[in-house]
């Protein structure tokens, strides 16, 4: 059993900055106050769809817990309980009860960022390997995204080799940011110039950054920073001029983009009011990047969210996500059911993932 201080900063929480712990039941009955939110049905649904006949749905938003990351987690004295408390048959559980036929799974926040060099690329090597035999064990139920040991760049385009070219893995999961680097900072350039080379898939996941931990008593990152942070790094990715020098990059945001769809009026007139971003962009430039996104539907399968994020994007831009161990995949399949058509539901569930992922048709 993890003795260690709990921190409740991230999904497994974000480095070198200490908070106080927030109690387990405490996260049980927000994580029980979210669930029921995403339940709510959407009076936005042009027709709700039926529960599927049989396992299709592909998860992109799918946690699992590494050994090794595990035990650096507690030296650390990070993590939380869910992602110590995951194992293979919860998830193949979790997958069975609402027809998940395939998750593909990530390390979750904050990855290997905590660790100097050696330790963070022996600790994501291993980790890359134990989710390739999960690959191989239980063959067609899991796929995965190699985790890089960012922020240490030589190290990360190797690993990303090694996982892609080896491992034949999915994708690559980076995090939103790293200590205070977003990811379009000139810092991660080798990385973006491999990435869109081998015009990779590359889901994110979002943390808090150093600016804004603890900053509201008894409401941990997660609740709303995590959101942020997405949409920080878009910001980043599209304003550094990265989604344009980079277009090859398939990139999938979290949480369904974040605070982002909302924000996006903010974004789009941004240039029309700084002189340096005016040289560059405009509203119609920086719409159509964030239009050629793709968002998850982790924690973000309830009509308040979805309701913003397709008044951005085409349905195509969407596929499903659960955060599986910290939400469950029954509540995201009743959530896009609820909202969505049969036939825009059939392609979160699993035709646009196909579309970035081909090889997953079988």
């Amino acid at each position: 059993m993890h003795t260690g201080k709990w921190s409740f900063r991230g999904c497994t929480c974000c480095g070198d900055v200490s908070a106080a712990a927030m109690t387990r039941r405490s996260f049980l009955a927000g994580s029980a106050a979210v669930a029921s939110a995403a339940a709510v049905a959407s009076p936005f649904a042009p027709a709700r769809a039926q529960a599927p006949a049989k396992a299709h749905v592909i998860d992109v938003h799918h946690h699992l817990s590494p050994p090794s990351h595990l035990e650096a987690l507690k030296k650390a004295s990070l993590g939380t309980p869910p992602t110590f408390a995951w194992s293979v048959q919860k998830s193949l559980d979790d997958m069975d009860k609402a027809g998940v036929a395939k998750a593909i799974t990530s390390v979750t926040t904050p990855a290997v960022s905590f660790l100097g060099p050696d330790d963070a690329y022996r600790v994501a090597r291993e980790s890359n390997d134990y989710a390739k035999k999960l690959t191989s064990d239980h063959a067609g139920r899991f796929g995965m995204f190699v985790m890089p040991p960012l922020p240490h760049v030589d190290l990360a385009l190797k690993e990303i080799a090694y996982g892609l070219d080896t491992l034949k893995a999915d994708g690559v999961c980076l995090m939103t940011s790293y200590n205070d680097k977003y990811l379009g900072a000139p810092e991660f350039a080798p990385v973006m110039e491999e990435l869109n080379r081998r015009k990779a898939v590359v889901y994110t996941h979002p943390g808090a950054g150093p600016c804004c931990r603890n900053l509201v008593p008894d409401i941990p990152d997660q609740i709303i920073e995590f959101g942020t942070d997405t949409t920080r790094t878009i910001a980043n990715i599209v304003f550094s001029g990265n989604a344009h020098k980079f277009p090859d990059i398939n990139w999938i945001f979290s949480h369904a983009g974040g605070t982002m769809p909302f924000l996006s009026e903010r974004l789009t007139l941004l240039p029309t009011i700084s002189p340096k971003l005016k040289q560059n962009f405009n509203p119609e430039s920086v719409l159509a990047q964030l239009k050629r996104f793709n968002y998850d539907t982790a924690q973000a399968s309830h009509p308040m969210a979805l309701s913003s994020l397709m008044k951005l994007v085409d349905i195509s831009r969407v596929v499903f996500g659960t955060d599986y161990p910290f939400r469950n995949s029954v509540d995201h399949v009743k959530g896009v059911r609820a909202f969505f058509n049969e036939a825009d539901a059939m392609a979160i569930e699993r035709d646009n993932a196909v579309r970035l992922m081909p090889h997953l048709k079988a």
